[in-house]
């Protein structure tokens, strides 16, 4: 397979200039991608001549997820989806300082990943850079739980079964004690909030799913 990140063909579309253009950060293996591929219908249309008007791009900073999710890619949905409309792009990069222009995406996901960034507050300011005036910023994570009894039989679960089942399942009980560890020490939504609007958001709110088990963030890049 080829690979799309090194490829800087000067006719294929600019992500600021397509009617519609996504990045996912942190989606390395693409299956948060493939929705909005499958949904935007583009792999039909890659079967026709032409640029799609519609892209989606995948940055991750691990390169091995990368060439993983883009083999999930090209078996999918063949190359022409790569090679002829340009309508997805796996592209390696650090969400504290995107390989991307100013203004350029229309919509900025990451799912399950914002908590791994060594500077949040870095990565969210630069979310707000690459979006277009008027941008949509979706960010799915794990939260804190917030009805109290609810919350206490979770993190039972949490600290005494999940590592155990990763040692039992997959032989990697650290992986998983990180795991749960790592989402003690996020910030609540409350606090995702302000830090959201610390760096430029506006509209900013969360919707919780599963109690506060996860949650959803999003907010907006002002039109000015």
């Amino acid at each position: 397979a080829s690979d799309s990140t090194n490829n800087n063909d000067d006719d294929k579309i600019d992500d600021s200039e397509a009617l519609l253009s996504i990045l996912d950060v942190a989606g390395g293996t693409g299956d948060v991608a493939f929705r909005f591929v499958d949904a935007a219908n583009c792999e039909e249309r890659s079967k026709s001549s032409g640029k799609d008007e519609i892209n989606v791009t995948v940055c991750d900073i691990n390169p091995e997820m990368l060439r993983v999710g883009e083999t999930r890619a090209r078996k999918r949905y063949g190359s022409a989806l790569f090679d002829e409309t340009c309508a997805l792009k796996f592209v390696e990069g650090n969400a504290q300082y995107l390989p991307f222009e100013d203004n350029s995406f229309d919509l900025y996901t990451i799912a399950f990943g914002l908590r791994n960034v060594t500077d949040v507050d870095m990565a969210l300011r630069d979310a707000l850079r690459v979006l277009k005036p008027g941008g949509r910023f979706l960010c799915l994570e794990f939260s804190h739980v917030q009805n109290i009894p609810l919350a206490q039989l979770y993190d039972i679960y949490s600290f005494h079964v999940i590592p155990k089942l990763g040692e039992v399942v997959a032989n990697d009980r650290d992986s998983y004690q990180y795991l749960v560890e790592s989402i003690r020490k996020f910030c609540n939504q409350e606090e995702l909030m302000t830090r959201m609007k610390g760096a430029g958001f506006e509209g900013v709110k969360y919707t919780n799913m599963t109690q506060g088990i996860v949650a959803v963030h999003e907010g907006w890049k002002p039109l000015i």
